[in-house]
């Protein structure tokens, strides 16, 4: 497909909502940082798409149950999650505030917060009338014991049990395309074993409403599902799709095995196969964005937040029926309340505003990591995550120490290491050295030594299962040998 829908097509995919009053967006002021400040969003006005096949409106935020608040900790990271108990009280606060508010999407797995998460969901969601809200949850059988007919069976029931219901309202073929085989690793989750002909019949009796699958990586798998759809093979009520306004042209060029957001929406939208959006600030990347990019948009908009503009991105097209944020916090939850209710549609200028601005974050040439934890746990004890957030932290904020043969004895051509003849002057010896103390410095503070990149044995594991496509052993070396070369300039 032709990429000229993201420039001439766009807005003919906006729904002609595009001239909202900018007083919408006023309910939440900012900081100079471009977060948020805590301020009550407006009930009521929730933005709502209708589902064409059971004609069900669905809010336009819909709830990420894959990082939740985790008990003693007013600021867990996805990865404490590993070790650390989910805050039920605060996901049940969290929750309520939601349906009250008018979200009534809530998307879970049993593969999400080390398998807590679908009984979290459960556990909160009991407490409100069935019909207040819609449950999306996976058929997530990554692992050897559920990729049998029984297993996967047994993992739908689960659902069930932990989430406390009698149907599934969205059931999702979880990560369609991953794997370096992938077309192998679907036929055997999928179709050996005939758990997608057992999850029609499902369909059949009423216990699954709607059945898609979530897309992450190989193209081909994409297509042989639609062409599916197309000859009436399968049926896809929805799909679940990575959208943001830098996926939306650069995503392949990030990553050759990811694929651009312009043609998988458009795919979707012309076979009038809604959109469930994932990914709408890449892990947090496009709200932590440089700091000359914060004030371009503040400059641009002084009262909206840097993440607002992402959400609205995604909240746009025609044919999104939900945009997915994985709200920890509660401040998270306000702030994006105010974006979708209602949703302020993009204006064509702004639509271009954003394109620069993808243009200025691709130009960075940060790692494509979104930090989703799907490499985790390392079986050498790295914090995979931690590591790639550091080097794109210091990229994002300046503090990639500029290598060459002036400023340090060791020359190197790989990213990162610039190799000059010129003679650096005072100033620029003077940079590099700040420069590198706070990468050292940093790196030393965020991730532990022995959860560094030198303990990476380029063992492989964690590849298949990055949604990006990150050669992450590659990287590993590639981050160690850039920190070897700081040390040994003494």
């Amino acid at each position: 497909m032709a990429k000229e829908i993201s420039r001439r097509n766009f807005l003919k995919a906006l729904g002609g909502g595009a001239v909202a009053s900018s007083a919408l967006l006023t309910a939440c002021k900012d900081d100079k940082q471009g977060a948020a400040k805590a301020q009550e969003p407006e009930k009521g006005k929730m933005t709502y798409r209708l589902n064409p096949k059971t004609k069900e409106k669905v809010s336009l935020l819909g709830y990420g149950m894959m990082r939740l608040p985790a008990k003693g900790e007013d600021k867990a990271s996805a990865r404490e999650l590993e070790e650390t108990p989910i805050d039920q009280d605060m996901v049940n606060r969290q929750v309520d505030y939601a349906i009250e508010h008018g979200v009534n999407y809530f998307d879970t797995s049993p593969a999400y917060c080390q398998g807590m998460s679908e009984r979290a969901t459960g556990i909160a969601l009991s407490r409100h009338k069935r019909s207040e809200y819609f449950i999306a949850t996976k058929m997530s059988n990554f692992s050897p014991e559920t990729q049998t007919r029984e297993g996967s069976i047994e993992m739908f029931e689960n659902s069930l049990k932990e989430l406390q219901v009698s149907y599934i309202d969205y059931l999702l073929l979880h990560g369609i395309g991953m794997g370096n085989d992938a077309l192998a690793e679907f036929n055997h989750r999928y179709m050996d074993n005939g758990i997608l002909d057992w999850l029609v019949e499902q369909c059949e009796k009423g216990r699954i409403r709607n059945l898609g699958f979530s897309y992450h990586g190989d193209i081909k798998i994409f297509d042989m599902l639609l062409k599916w759809h197309d000859e009436g093979r399968y049926h896809w009520d929805f799909a679940q799709i990575e959208l943001n306004y830098l996926d939306w042209n650069y995503a392949d060029e990030i990553n050759p095995r990811n694929t651009d957001a312009v043609y998988l929406y458009g795919e979707l939208h012309k076979r009038g196969i809604p959109a469930v959006i994932m990914e709408p600030l890449l892990g947090g990347r496009l709200a932590n964005v440089p700091d000359n990019i914060v004030a371009k948009m503040k400059e641009r908009e002084p009262e909206m937040s840097v993440a607002s503009w992402a959400f609205r991105f995604a909240g746009t097209p025609e044919g999104v029926l939900t945009v997915l944020s994985g709200m920890t916090y509660m401040e998270h939850l306000r702030e994006n309340l105010c974006t979708y209710s209602p949703l302020k549609p993009l204006t064509q200028d702004e639509e271009k505003f954003l394109t620069d601005i993808a243009n200025d974050i691709y130009n960075l040439k940060t790692i494509p990591c979104n930090e989703c934890n799907y490499c985790m746990p390392c079986p050498y004890g790295i914090d995979i995550p931690a590591v790639l957030s550091h080097y794109n932290k210091c990229i994002k904020e300046g503090n990639l120490p500029k290598v060459d043969k002036q400023t340090s004895g060791q020359a190197d051509k790989q990213d990162g290491l610039v190799n000059s003849s010129a003679r650096a002057s005072s100033a620029e010896l003077s940079e590099y050295r700040r420069a590198r103390r706070a990468f050292l410095v940093g790196y030393d503070r965020s991730v532990p030594r022995l959860r560094q990149a030198s303990h990476c044995i380029g063992c492989g594991q964690c590849v298949g299962h990055c949604p990006q496509r990150i050669d992450i052993p590659k990287e590993m070396q590639r981050i160690d040998k850039f920190v070897e070369t700081l040390k040994q300039d003494v």
